[in-house]
């Protein structure tokens, strides 16, 4: 009988997703984007550490940058050689083996993606959302959640534009209209966070 992972049997209230962050950065603003984004990638790792030692599932979304024949594990190796911008973000947030990956052909991470059925299996109602672009992908994915009714958290230490002030209006605009927290997750305090999940109905 085959050994079943442990990861596959667990429920939880909450889940962390992380858009776009395993990233060659091989475009044509990646000079303006990468200094955010790794500060970003190095305050999600931190965060990324202290949900999973509460057994909150971490999620990758990511563009497949058109390499549709491409698994996960390939763009992630991909992102990892020497010659390629994003190294230094991709190894600061190199998915672990218990990590789950979602590949998205657009901006949003629901959009055509079977995100949707894995947050129903895990029966995750809150979702923190972590990644780039804060004015993009980010702001996409959180309209999406926001529609399905799932309680929002986007740490603003967490996501990165390709400047400050584009990352502080996405910020505020998510707070303001899609009712997110954006609260830096240096602050946060997971056990409240966790019961606040627990206690939270999408259906109302």
């Amino acid at each position: 009988m085959a050994e079943t992972l442990p990861h596959v049997e667990e429920k939880s209230s909450t889940a962390l997703l992380i858009l776009d962050m395993i990233n060659d950065m091989e475009f044509e603003d990646r000079d303006y984007l990468f200094p955010h984004a790794l500060d970003a990638a190095k305050n999600i790792a931190q965060l990324k550490k202290s949900v999973k030692a509460y057994g909150i599932p971490v999620i990758y979304v990511n563009d497949n940058y058109g390499r549709w024949q491409s698994d996960f594990q390939e763009l992630v190796a991909h992102c990892k050689r020497e010659d390629v911008k994003g190294k230094p973000i991709t190894e600061w947030i190199e998915p672990d083996d218990d990590d789950y990956f979602v590949l998205k052909p657009q901006f949003s991470a629901f959009f055509a993606t079977p995100l949707d059925l894995l947050l129903e299996y895990l029966e995750v109602k809150t979702l923190i959302i972590t990644g780039v672009a804060g004015n993009m992908c980010v702001h996409f994915t959180a309209n999406d959640a926001y529609m399905r009714h799932y309680q929002l958290f986007v740490p603003g230490d967490c996501t990165a534009s390709n400047s400050a002030r584009d990352n502080e209006l996405a910020l505020d605009l998510m707070n303001h209209v899609l009712k997110a927290d954006i609260t830096n997750s240096r602050d946060y305090q997971l056990e409240d966070l966790i019961a606040q999940a627990q206690k939270y109905d999408r259906e109302n």
